[in-house]
């Protein structure tokens, strides 16, 4: 035994190594750098084709597109809402439009992202027990740590960048999309999949015709969550060279500049009431659409209602 051992403070003599671990790890990923370029290039050219798509459209028409996007999915009074504060997003500052759709970009690409990961595994849970116990620490860990420690491993593997913002973002908001997903499959009423069952229904059947169905509202649940925690990620994200709303609120944080702060603090709130009300809005029950399918509401409803009536 040590014999500068202390009894009553023995953590001061134990030192398990993790550092040292820590910084293998940091120069294999240095070493073998090259293996993970071809992923993150891939993810580049996706993230540049959304903002590319997304900053070639003009505002107007984009404002256009959003607003019927929010009148179809949310109605009338949503897309009003929708459409005001896109409106006053553009008036914010020259530059507020542009920056906004960078990081819709972003955005996108991380709730795309999360969603075929998060949607499987959300299934999964909620069908097997043994496996919703393996990962809901896991899931718990990804919810406690401080979004900046996520930085760290991040930039050490991959860099900085649009990709590593990403991929941050993930695992930040990954975590209410796979919890829902299994409280959905959960929740259905066990009668309902029994009566299905004696019908003849596979299981492929019961899950994509029953309960995911059933599901449905948890689960968009759990996809609005999700994007407003990946709208939440912006300012932390940006300061690994992020660009967008996020990077405007950190340089104005650093010069001290009210005026880009409001900018891109404003320019994130009018975001995220957007996504907000448009998420909110495909959750709505067939009762709340007054018991009329989706195509019979909204923008398509009116182009539609011809045709319905000569039927």
């Amino acid at each position: 035994m040590d014999e500068n051992f202390n009894w009553l403070n023995p953590f001061a003599s134990v030192d398990l190594g993790i550092g040292a671990w820590a910084n293998g790890i940091k120069q294999w990923a240095i070493s073998n750098r090259e293996m993970i370029q071809p992923p993150k290039q891939f993810f580049e050219s996706v993230i540049a084709a959304i903002e590319g798509a997304l900053q070639a459209i003009p505002p107007v028409v984009m404002l256009v597109i959003i607003g019927l996007i929010a009148w179809q999915a949310a109605g009338r009074r949503a897309a009003g809402i929708v459409v005001a504060c896109l409106i006053v997003l553009g008036l914010l500052a020259p530059e507020a439009w542009g920056l906004a759709m960078t990081t819709l970009a972003i955005v996108i690409a991380s709730v795309i992202l999360c969603v075929l990961i998060g949607l499987p595994l959300g299934i999964l849970a909620g069908k097997n027990d043994r496996f919703e116990g393996l990962i809901r620490p896991v899931l718990d860990t990804m919810q406690t740590i401080p979004a900046f420690v996520y930085l760290v491993p991040v930039v050490m593997m991959i860099g900085i960048g649009n990709v590593s913002g990403v991929i941050v973002t993930i695992i930040f908001a990954l975590p209410p999309l796979v919890r829902l997903t299994s409280l959905g499959i959960r929740g259905v009423n066990p009668s309902v999949v029994e009566a299905a069952r004696a019908f003849g229904a596979s299981p492929r059947q019961i899950l994509f015709k029953v309960e995911l169905p059933l599901a449905t509202p948890t689960i968009l649940a759990g996809l609005n969550q999700t994007i407003m925690l990946s709208l939440s990620m912006v300012v932390i994200a940006s300061m690994i060279s992020v660009k967008g709303l996020g990077n405007e609120v950190l340089r104005a944080m650093g010069r001290l500049d009210a005026g880009k702060a409001i900018v891109g603090g404003l320019g994130i709130v009018m975001l995220a009431i957007v996504l907000d009300r448009i998420t909110q809005g495909l959750g709505r029950s067939g009762r709340e659409r007054g018991h009329r399918h989706w195509w019979e509401t909204g923008p398509v409803g009116l182009l539609t209602r011809p045709f319905r009536k000569t039927a």
